[in-house]
């Protein structure tokens, strides 16, 4: 499919450079013909042509020239030969690697969707979010899959394997942020925007080429259709560690809930639900390889057992959750009394600074600059609130970008330092009242001293970083333990959220929370999926999960490291 979308894109070059090889064959053809049409011409002619009197040549130099006349008939012909050749083998070189190549660096299309003239600009666009969808399940199918291996080979063992997966990322994010500046309209021209569509697509089917590329390697280290002894052994293990945490985070949770508030662990309600469905379905999967390895049933024990570790891995995010939100609310139970008094402190600098500088200006005639206008405002003000003629400030951060009358700045300034003021008062009032939750605090006081300016450093800009992560961590672990269900749109913003969090804490934990709302409702939307035919527990949340593929009745085959070329060989052979 993609290698027809990215050649409709291309430029009209690469057609000119076809043409110019046509021409050149053309014309090789041509001077070989006249080359083998012209001793005929001139040896043959039965018109005696008068000749300047010559000395006589010896009997040798005239034998070799009557020898000499048929190499002048052979020539031609083994050069217009070569130059037959050589074309075809061009033509058939450039025809094979502009079928498999998507992006540089290359990569066969999937044969699933080949499009033999540019695709209508829907189907392309609902093309481009369905690979972003799969690439997704992709990179996080093999990353958990990777962990076994790391816990049995070590870290230097699985090196090429995790580079392969942290390219892939790579191209998954830029795939996202292209579609997310699509999303919002950028590019506008039609035809870049279909470029764009088709850079989408094309960074994808990379990001799952290099994936497949590593999967047989990967699949030579595990050796799982060998032998899934040892392999058995090291999810065993794991599984009866995160089985004793599951206990724990159940009372982690109670004892959160009544600390901060239900509010304060709304992020993971349910958790230990899902985690204990999990351990169920690593129960039964785990007891199934052992029985099948005891069968001599090589390739059953490793379908079952990549099952268990899916399950594993998802108890592990669901259980890792609980206890990172338990220290996220107790770091920033400690840091709200500091930023609340660093809020607390700007937002009055800023009143101060707005209060002098609106003083100075009315103290003038209007339209005259008061004593005092030419001196410089506060840094702490974040906004220009008197020029030196009297003219319109620049605007107030986050106020419009057009300009507008000194009076009206600063009233609109003075409106938000007021608000900020109500703010802060509620946020300080908060835990006379009872249990309230420290992170929603921390985020109520950023988004409250941001409209007035407020320095983004010290403890501001540490509770600003606390509440992105936060956010955005537990809206990482929605998606992956839901990916079975979870649509484009919820990945992309996560993406960019991640994509923001070191310059922009604050529009990350936005982008964050609104990636979780989205997969929820994708996940309200398909509810859980229908698998019949599976006597194993748990099989509906291996599907929701994306553990298994949900391609048959029975919930399909395990997904597993690689990419599109590699999902579907875990299929069961029919007998």
């Amino acid at each position: 499919m993609t290698a027809s979308v990215i050649r409709a894109a291309r430029p009209p070059c690469a057609a000119r450079r076809l043409s110019g090889r046509v021409a050149h064959i053309v014309l090789a053809g041509a001077a070989g013909i006249v080359w083998l049409v012209l001793p005929g011409m001139t040896i043959n002619s039965g018109t005696a042509v008068a000749l300047p009197e010559t000395r006589p040549a010896t009997a040798t130099a005239a034998q070799r020239h009557d020898e000499t006349s048929p190499g002048y008939l052979a020539l031609p012909l083994v050069a217009v030969g070569t130059a037959g050749v050589l074309a075809g083998y061009t033509y058939v070189r450039r025809t094979r690697r502009a079928r498999t190549r998507t992006t540089p660096g290359g990569g066969p299309a999937p044969p699933s969707m080949p499009w033999r003239s540019p695709p209508p600009s829907g189907e392309l666009d609902r093309c481009s979010t369905q690979l972003i969808t799969l690439a997704d399940d992709w990179v996080r199918t093999s990353r958990e899959e990777l962990g076994f291996a790391e816990a049995r080979f070590g870290a230097a063992a699985v090196e090429p394997f995790a580079r392969a997966v942290r390219e892939a990322e790579a191209e998954l994010a830029a795939a996202c942020r292209m579609r997310e500046r699509y999303d919002h309209g950028v590019p506008e021209d039609a035809a870049a925007r279909t470029q764009a569509l088709a850079g989408v697509v094309g960074r994808c089917e990379e990001a799952g080429r290099l994936l497949d590329a590593e999967a047989a390697s990967f699949d030579e280290l595990r050796g799982l259709e060998r032998g899934s002894r040892e392999a058995l052994q090291v999810a065993e293990a794991r599984f009866r560690e995160l089985a004793g945490r599951t206990g724990a985070a159940a009372s982690t949770v109670a004892g959160l809930r009544e600390r901060y508030g239900p509010a304060a662990v709304a992020s993971v309600t349910g958790h230990v639900e899902l985690a204990k469905d999990r351990l169920l379905l690593a129960t039964s999967r785990l007891n199934r390889a052992h029985q099948s390895a005891d069968a001599g049933d090589a390739a059953a024990a490793a379908r079952h057992l990549r099952v268990a570790e899916g399950a594993v891995a998802q108890i592990g995010v669901f259980v890792h959750g609980v206890e990172r939100l338990a220290e996220e609310l107790s770091t920033a139970g400690r840091l709200v009394p500091a930023a609340l008094s660093g809020a607390e402190a700007d937002v009055e600098a800023i009143r101060r600074a707005a209060e002098s500088a609106t003083a100075q200006l009315t103290a003038g005639s209007p339209g005259t600059p008061g004593p005092g206008a030419t001196s410089r405002p506060s840094p702490r003000a974040g906004a220009d609130t008197a020029g030196a003629s009297g003219a319109a400030p620049a605007p107030v951060p986050g106020a419009s970008s057009v300009a507008v009358p000194v009076d009206v700045a600063a009233g609109e300034l003075r409106a938000r330092v007021t608000h900020a003021d109500l703010e802060l008062a509620h946020v300080r009032a908060q835990p006379a009242a009872g249990p309230y939750d420290p992170l929603d605090a921390l985020r109520r006081i950023v988004r409250a001293t941001a409209p007035v300016g407020a320095r983004r450093s010290g403890v501001l800009s540490a509770a600003e970083e606390l509440v992105a992560r936060s956010a955005l961590a537990a809206a990482d672990d929605f998606v992956g333990t839901h990916r079975g269900v979870v649509g484009a749109t919820a990945r992309i913003r996560l993406s960019e959220a991640w994509r923001l969090l070191p310059a922009d804490p604050r529009t990350a934990d936005a982008l964050a929370r609104q990636a979780r709302e989205l997969a929820e409702q994708d996940v309200r939307l398909h509810g859980n999926p229908s698998v019949a035919g599976d006597p194993s527990a748990g099989a509906t949340a291996a599907v929701l999960g994306g553990i298994l593929l949900g391609e048959d009745p029975d919930g399909g085959p395990p997904a597993c490291y690689g990419g599109p070329g590699t999902r579907a060989r875990r299929r069961p052979k029919p007998a």
